[in-house]
């Protein structure tokens, strides 16, 4: 069984492809197992660093923009992607995949469209509530299309293909129990913790109100908190705090970081979360079953953030704030609310736990072996 996975720019594109690929190789240790992703992505760090061969095909993204700059950009974009294309032919030729599956990003338009065209078995996921691009241009085409959330359904034409499986995300999320968690980190059972994230990079104007919302919370010190400032925000926010006069030092309940790098162990010992929206991180959320206030990225292309975001609060599984809406004094009075309703944030674990779908590689490992044997 020969199987390509095709995706990049991000983790939340890379890791549920890495995922499904581990369980094929331990469940099938015959089975031939290639990646293709773009020349300049991260893929090509995490993707050999799990044992995985992976080829690239370069790619440019497309500008919605109609300034002369954007309209010149995709010009340049379409002679990319045509040699991307014919890039994706000679790895199929080389290759004879049984089943290509594609997980989101630029870099998995060529391989899936040109799959298609093959008759090859295709199989695309995608983790946000709406399609993004690379999807739209290729989910007519292939044979099943695989969404994180039941909801989504309706954002296709083709219902019939549509099979929700949700996210797949690491053991450690599902498994790890809050006792131990907090063990680990030395934490009783009477102090909360408050957990932060912006995401890898860090938001600039979120990470300004978590600095305010210190601020308010330092005042008080009745709460453990650990903040991830991202790579950018760690050049800068620990200097801007001080400038808020914030003197982390004399509060050691207060703490941040560049980045949380267990954070199956900080998500499970939490009793609220304060995070983006983007698609990996609501299920990993969902699959630690943390209760959540979430402020959305409003720079997103069809602000899908949101749109993942209010799938949960319609289900009593998050607070949804606007990032106009809040600041820092709002985002404090909101988790102090939370934190001090043990029965709401019961709800929501409970919640949670219900969209949270813990067996999501084994469901698509299932169906791309299917469509393997298709063929």
């Amino acid at each position: 069984m020969k199987v390509v996975f095709t995706c990049g720019g991000t983790g939340g594109h890379i890791n549920p492809a890495l995922a499904v690929a581990k369980l094929l190789r331990e469940r099938r240790p015959d089975a031939q197992i290639l990646f293709v992703g773009a020349d300049d992505g991260m893929e090509t760090d995490l993707v050999p660093r799990e044992g995985f061969r992976i080829e690239t095909v370069t790619i440019s993204n497309y500008l919605r923009s109609l300034t002369p700059a954007a309209l010149w950009h995709n010009v340049r974009a379409l002679v990319i992607i045509r040699r991307a294309l014919r890039r994706a032919d000679q790895i199929i030729r080389e290759f004879q995949p049984d089943v290509i599956l594609g997980t989101g990003g630029y870099a998995s338009f060529p391989m899936l469209r040109q799959g298609t065209k093959r008759g090859i078995p295709t199989a695309l996921h995608e983790a946000n509530a709406v399609p993004g691009l690379a999807t739209k241009m290729v989910c007519d085409k292939v044979d099943r299309i695989l969404v994180s959330f039941a909801d989504s359904k309706s954002e296709y034409k083709n219902a019939e293909r549509v099979i929700p499986v949700g996210m797949p995300v690491r053991e450690e999320f599902v498994f790890t129990k809050r006792a131990d968690a907090r063990k680990a980190l030395g934490l009783d059972e009477k102090t909360p913790l408050i957990v932060s994230a912006w995401g890898s990079l860090g938001a600039r104007e979120m990470n300004k109100k978590i600095a305010q919302f210190m601020k308010l919370e330092c005042e008080e010190d009745r709460y453990r908190h650990i903040h991830a400032t991202g790579s950018f925000g760690w050049r800068w926010m620990p200097e801007y705090v001080k400038e808020q006069g914030v003197d982390l030092a004399a509060h050691p309940l207060v703490t941040m970081q560049e980045y949380i790098y267990n954070m199956p162990t900080v998500m499970a010992a939490a009793d609220l979360i304060i995070s983006r929206a983007g698609a990996s991180t609501l299920n990993e959320i969902a699959a630690a079953g943390t209760p959540c206030i979430i402020v959305p990225s409003p720079n997103v292309t069809n602000n899908h953030q949101e749109k993942n975001a209010r799938i949960l609060e319609q289900r009593g599984a998050a607070v949804v704030l606007r990032e106009s809406e809040c600041d820092g004094e709002r985002l404090y009075r909101e988790a102090k609310a939370l934190l001090e309703d043990g029965e709401k944030r019961a709800k929501m674990r409970t919640a949670l736990r219900e969209l949270a779908v813990i067996d999501s590689a084994e469901r698509i490992y299932q169906i791309i072996t299917e469509l393997a044997k298709s063929r």
